[in-house]
């Protein structure tokens, strides 16, 4: 019977990366076509991705986007978090549930009223706005990781910091920052691993320059080719060292 669960476990593993190793494998495919038999190894589909000036400007624009995005929503969320979980104000728990409500919204939902309202300001659609849409859906992801992780640990530290007549902002520099680095670090690389690979919103909010996932889907409506296994594979590097660049810092500040 201990063989069950492993088996259940194994099985689970299968499923999931099995998808993700199959584009890998076809990656490397010599033929036209990403299909059985497989004929390679060959790097043949990786040079013409990276010899792409439209694949590599999209994967600048996905990088810059994410990055930037990412700064931002870690930033207001850390401040909402902040003043959520140390200040008194009134209707909290109201304005915790706003702030975490676009959590519940679809993304198509959520980046046809963003279009609307882009429309109405005049603003022409470019990566600033996918940028804002990005900020939009992963803003309540920041602020709900970082306040779960403001707890009484950190307030009594915040509390000897200015006994001993540190100033807020000295506090929060110095002091709660610091504690919250891990929480921070998750959030940050969390909001850029989805909006490195998020087509919705960045579909409709974009025009001339575009992000990978978009050049990806246009390249998709000629038909499948070992081209696009080739990206698919350097976005799931991408993500996949996000994670575990995440994981490798968070858990050298824990120790």
């Amino acid at each position: 019977m201990r063989v069950l669960p492993w088996l259940y476990l194994a099985a689970g593993f299968l499923f999931i990366y099995l998808p993700v190793g199959v584009l890998v494998l076809f990656s490397f495919q010599e033929g036209t076509l990403p299909v059985p038999p497989f004929e390679g190894p060959s790097l043949r589909w990786y040079a013409e991705v990276l010899g792409d000036d439209d694949l590599t400007a999209a994967l600048l624009n996905s990088v810059v986007v994410a990055a930037g995005q990412g700064a931002v929503a870690v930033t207001l969320g850390f401040l909402a978090a902040y003043g959520l979980a140390r200040h008194v104000v009134p209707g909290t728990v109201f304005l915790r549930a706003l702030l975490i409500a676009p959590l519940t919204v679809s993304y198509l939902i959520v980046g046809l009223g963003l279009l609307i309202v882009v429309q109405r300001a005049g603003l022409g659609l470019s990566l600033w706005t996918a940028g804002i849409g990005h900020v939009v859906i992963n803003l309540p992801i920041c602020f709900a990781i970082i306040y779960a992780s403001m707890g009484a640990q950190q307030q009594n530290a915040e509390r000897a910091a200015r006994d001993l007549g540190a100033g807020e902002f000295d506090v929060i520099r110095l002091v709660t920052v610091p504690m919250l680095a891990p929480a921070i670090l998750a959030a940050y690389f969390l909001s850029v691993t989805l909006s490195w690979d998020e087509f919705i919103i960045a579909f409709l909010l974009t025009r001339f320059e575009v992000t990978l996932p978009v050049e990806i889907w246009s390249m998709l409506r000629s038909g499948l080719s070992p081209r696009l296994n080739a990206i698919g594979s350097v976005v799931f590097l991408v993500s996949v060292t996000a994670v575990v660049l995440a994981e490798v810092l968070i858990f050298r500040r824990r120790r």
